[in-house]
C-alpha cells in the first residue's frame, strides 16, 4: 500500500481558526471528514490517517506554528520513512485569486516562511506542494493582518466548495499521481 503524508499549515492557536493563513488546516480537516476519522495528538502535531483505495494517507497538522512546519514535516518524513515525492504541502498563497488551487512539484517559498522553514529542514524545495489562493486585497504594509484576518463573509460562502475540491485534488494526487492531479485541478 502506497503511503502519502499530507501536511496542512496552519497554527493551532484558537484566535487562528478562521484566518487565511490555516487554509491548510481546513483542508486537512475537511479531507479527514470525507473519510470520517478525527485527529488526535501526537508529536509535533495532530494526526489522522485515513485510506483512499490502495492509498494509505497520514494527514498532519503541525502544533510547531506555520514559521516551525518544517520540523514536524521531517520528523514524520523520517518516522514513516517516506520518500520526498510522497510529500504534500498544503499552503495559502497571497500571488493566486480566492480559493484557485494550484499543485506544484517544487518551487520557490515566495516569502512563505512555513515553505521557507520545510525547505531548510529538508534541505531542498523539490517538494509537492497544493497552493491554495487566499488572494491579495490588503494595502501596503497590510499584508500580516491580511493574512491573519478571517475570510469575508462572501469568501467564507464559496470556501467549503472550494475546500472540498482541495480535497478531491489530494485525493487525485495519491490515486493516480501529481500530473494527473495538476492536469484535473490546476486554476479550476
Amino acid at each position: 500500500m502506497k503511503k502519502y503524508l499530507i501536511v496542512g499549515l496552519g497554527n493551532m492557536a484558537p484566535e487562528y481558526l478562521r484566518t487565511r493563513h490555516n487554509i491548510g488546516f481546513m483542508i486537512a480537516d475537511r479531507l479527514a471528514a470525507d473519510s470520517g476519522v478525527s485527529f488526535t495528538s501526537c508529536r509535533y502535531g495532530d494526526m489522522a490517517k485515513m485510506k483512499v483505495k490502495n492509498c494509505e494517507l497520514i494527514v498532519l497538522k503541525p502544533s510547531t506554528f506555520m514559521n516551525l512546519s518544517g520540523v514536524a514535516v521531517r520528523y514524520w518524513m523520517n518516522k514513516e520513512k517516506l520518500p520526498l515525492e510522497n510529500l504534500l504541502v498544503l499552503v495559502d498563497d497571497l500571488a493566486l485569486p480566492f480559493g484557485t488551487i494550484r499543485l506544484r512539484s517544487g518551487g520557490s517559498d515566495a516569502g512563505h516562511n512555513g515553505l521557507k522553514n520545510i525547505a531548510s529542514e529538508l534541505g531542498t524545495q523539490a517538494y509537492a506542494r497544493l497552493r491554495f489562493g487566499i488572494g491579495n486585497d490588503f494595502p501596503r504594509g497590510g499584508q500580516i493582518d491580511y493574512v491573519l484576518g478571517e475570510f469575508p463573509e462572501e469568501e467564507m460562502q464559496a470556501l467549503p466548495a472550494r475546500i472540498e475540491m482541495a480535497a478531491d485534488a489530494i485525493k487525485a494526487y495519491a490515486l493516480s499521481g501529481l500530473t494527473f492531479a495538476m492536469t484535473h485541478f490546476n486554476n479550476k
